[in-house]
């Protein structure tokens, strides 16, 4: 059913119900631009809740720009550790420099200048000069696709170039002249708590109700329409825990690819019976006096699943050891100090991270 309305009617109202019901964020109590950058990058794929205290704790160890731009990469991705999507820190951290470097410290200003930067795509780059810069454009993410799709009652693929093209008419159209930042975050917070993504959405609490297709013809739960998913791939891998001489043995992994850069327990492909165990070992230059088997866990990846057996390995001897990190990615032994403060181990690892907390960290 099409719905008729006035175009600034629609932003009047929002704008009105956001300053009654907008959320409060820390980002948001002091937008400048670096906050409202950081807070944006930790927010892809991730709850607002989770991201608080990632946050704040960014901010205290890198406070500015010029901070994070001069910050070594393995601050980075441990202040980022649990987070997940390491590429987004790294990435951050880059574009830090392009601004130090390109722009004297100061962010750019408009969106087409902002997504010249590292990380930053159409979306960031929308709210980044909206919120910070009163630039009029809509930042469209999945919050606004899905409060578009319901209110116009758009029933093709809502991921489609198509779909957010009619999004953007959509919203150009309603856009205010003036406060295009809050009229973002209305529309954040619409989708984010309102218009909601599973379930039933909160329509006896919109603002725009009485405007909305989906209301009208009792289609919010069918809409918006996504395809299935493809089967994610299952990949087996065997972990190991090795401990030597009061240190848990460590590798990086490459710097391109799945969790590129990030450090790990030593692992092999498949699940490993008694024999390749030892052979595994072997190889690596490891005598074990103990072996010990550990829980079997799974990880999500968007496109694949890990699921892991793991291993807790007490090793006497390790040929041709030396001490210190390597420079490439071969292993190395990391002090419990270390592992608190020094190296991130992706949440892929959690449950051994958790068995290595109460075994050895916390000891």
């Amino acid at each position: 059913m099409a719905i008729s309305y006035k175009k600034n009617q629609l932003s009047s109202v929002l704008l009105d119900w956001y300053d009654r019901n907008g959320r409060i964020l820390p980002w948001r109590t002091d937008p400048t631009p670096y906050h409202v950058w950081l807070s944006e990058i930790m927010l892809q794929q991730t709850r607002v809740e989770a991201v608080r205290d990632y946050y704040a704790r960014f901010l205290a160890a890198l406070p500015t720009i010029e901070s994070l731009a001069k910050a070594d990469e393995d601050l980075c991705t441990k202040l980022w550790q649990g987070l997940g999507y390491y590429s987004r820190v790294r990435n951050l951290r880059r574009a830090a420099q392009q601004i130090m470097e390109e722009h004297g410290g100061d962010m750019p200003q408009t969106s087409r200048e902002l997504q010249k930067l590292s990380g930053i795509g159409p979306y960031t780059a929308a709210a980044i000069a909206s919120i910070c810069f009163d630039e009029r454009i809509p930042a469209i993410d999945g919050n606004l696709l899905r409060v578009f799709s319901r209110m116009t009652g758009y029933d093709q693929d809502i991921k489609s170039n198509a779909a957010k093209s009619a999004a953007r008419e959509f919203y150009d159209e309603i856009f205010p002249q003036k406060r295009c930042g809050d009229f973002n975050q209305a529309l954040m917070d619409l989708g984010a708590c309102v218009c909601l993504p599973n379930g039933a959405p909160l329509c006896d609490e919109c603002p725009w109700a009485d405007h909305c297709s989906a209301k009208a013809d009792g289609t919010c739960q069918q809409l918006p329409v996504t395809l299935p998913k493809a089967a994610r791939a299952v990949e087996h891998k065997t972990v190991f825990l090795i401990y030597y001489q009061g240190g848990l043995v460590l590798r990086r992994r490459p710097d391109e690819g799945l969790l590129a850069g990030l450090y790990e327990y030593p692992n092999a492909e498949g699940t490993l019976n008694d024999t390749e165990i030892s052979a595994y070992l072997s190889n690596l230059g490891f005598s074990a006096i103990q072996a010990r088997p550990l829980l079997e866990a799974k990880h999500i990846f968007s496109h694949k699943e890990w699921h892991m057996t793991g291993w807790e390995i007490l090793a006497d001897e390790w040929e041709d050891f030396t001490p210190g990190k390597p420079k490439g990615h071969e292993l190395f032994l990391a002090s419990a100090s270390d592992l608190r403060d020094i190296y991130s181990i992706p949440s892929a690892f959690a449950k051994y991270t958790a068995q290595v907390r109460a075994n050895y960290l916390d000891e």
